[in-house]
C-alpha cells in the first residue's frame, strides 16, 4: 500500500504517523526524545525513528513510503534544509536535518519545516484557515510565533522568518525578551510572561505548582481585579500585534493556537473586541481558535511529504536558460 511518513519533533517527545493517500493513518507512534542529545544526536533520533518507520512500512504492508515529512521545533531556513531548533539543542544550530534524512532513508524525498509552518500548512488547508484564502496563525505557548498562509500554502519570506509576530515589539521599554530585545509581544503575552506578572501581584495557582496562564485566565474569569488587570494587559498587547500584522498583511482570518487560546472565550471574547476597536480603514479579520490542536504539526508534516510527490510529478515546463534563472524562488509548501 502506497503511503508516506509523517514526523513531529516536539520539545520532548516525536510523533509519527504512516498515512495512505487518502489521508487515513495506518500506524502511528510516539518516542520519547532524551534532553542533553546536543544538534547530532537529535538528528541521529530522529533518524533512527524514520528508519523504523520505513522498515515498518515495509514489513506491514510490502512496501517502503514514497517520501516523508518532518516537522520540528525552530527556525527554518528558505531551503528547508537547516537551521533546526530543538531547545537547547538544536536551537541556533546550522543543521542540514534534509540532507542527513534523505542519505540515511536512501534517497527518499523528504521535506523539513519548522513546527509552526507545518501547523500552518495544516490549519490552512485543513482546518480553521481553510477556505480563508489570507490568513495568519499565531501560536501561544511558551514562546509566540507566527505563520503566513495564502491559499494552500505558506509564505516564508526572503530569509525563511516571515511571521515572526513574536519578536515585534509592542512594550517599548517591556520586559526582556528571549531574542535580546525588551517588550516583544512574546515577553509580554507568552504562556510564561502571563503567568509571571500574574505571579507579581500576588497571584496563586488553583492547583499546587508554579502560577501560569491559565490560573490567571481563570482568576481573571471569577472577577479578581489583580488577574483583570493582567489579563487586560496581555489582551491589549496582543491586539496590538495583531492589529500590526493584519495592517501590513490584509488578513481574511487570524487564528489562534497554542496553551494560551485554550481557555476559549475567556480569551477570544475579550480579543474580538480589543481588535474591532483598533480597527480604523480595515477590513475587520475573523479571530478564531486553531482547529487541529496538538496533531497540527504532524498533519502538516504528512502534507510537506505529498507535496514532494505531487511537485516529483508534475511536468516541468521547458524553459529557456534566462527564463529560468530570473524565476522566484519556491515558497515553502
Amino acid at each position: 500500500m502506497r503511503h508516506v511518513i509523517a514526523l513531529d519533533v516536539g520539545d520532548s517527545g516525536m510523533t509519527a504517523a504512516l498515512v495512505a493517500p487518502d489521508g487515513a493513518a495506518l500506524h502511528e507512534e510516539r518516542r520519547s526524545l532524551v534532553r542533553g542529545l546536543g544538534p547530532d544526536g537529535v538528528v541521529e533520533s530522529v533518524l533512527r525513528f524514520a528508519e523504523d518507520l520505513r522498515a515498518h512500512g515495509l514489513e506491514r504492508f510490502g512496501t517502503t513510503a514514497e517520501a516523508a515529512g518532518v516537522a520540528v521545533p525552530g527556525p527554518m531556513s528558505a531551503e528547508q534544509s537547516g537551521p533546526a531548533g530543538h531547545s537547547a539543542d538544536l536551537v541556533r544550530s546550522d543543521v542540514p536535518m534534509r540532507k542527513r534524512l534523505r542519505d540515511g532513508l536512501g534517497g527518499m524525498p523528504v521535506a523539513v519545516a519548522s513546527r509552526v509552518r507545518a501547523a500552518g500548512l495544516a490549519e490552512g488547508r485543513l482546518g480553521a484557515g481553510r477556505g480563508a484564502g489570507r490568513f495568519l496563525l499565531v501560536t501561544l505557548g511558551t514562546t509566540v510565533d507566527g505563520v503566513i498562509g495564502f491559499d494552500d500554502g505558506i509564505e516564508t519570506g526572503a530569509q525563511g522568518h516571515a511571521g515572526r509576530i513574536g519578536h515585534v515589539v509592542v512594550r517599548p521599554g517591556g520586559p526582556p525578551c528571549g531574542c535580546g530585545r525588551r517588550g516583544c509581544l512574546e515577553a509580554v503575552v507568552s504562556t510564561a510572561a502571563v503567568g509571571r506578572a500574574w505571579s507579581e501581584v500576588g497571584g496563586v495557582s488553583g492547583v499546587s505548582g508554579a502560577v501560569d496562564s491559565a490560573d490567571c485566565a481563570r482568576a481573571a474569569a471569577a472577577g479578581d481585579e489583580a488577574a483583570g488587570r493582567v489579563w487586560r494587559a496581555a489582551i491589549d498587547a496582543l491586539a496590538d500585534g495583531l492589529i500590526a500584522a493584519h495592517t501590513v498583511l490584509d488578513l481574511r482570518t487570524l487564528i489562534l493556537g497554542g496553551g494560551l487560546s485554550e481557555v476559549g472565550e475567556t480569551l477570544f471574547t475579550p480579543l474580538r473586541a480589543a481588535v474591532d476597536a483598533r480597527l480604523t480603514f480595515q477590513r475587520r479579520p475573523t479571530v478564531v481558535p486553531a482547529a487541529l490542536g496538538d496533531s497540527a504539526s504532524c498533519r502538516g508534516a504528512e502534507l510537506l511529504a505529498r507535496d514532494l510527490l505531487i511537485r516529483a510529478a508534475a511536468p516541468r515546463r521547458p524553459t529557456s536558460g534566462a527564463a529560468e534563472a530570473c524565476r522566484p524562488p519556491d515558497r515553502e509548501a
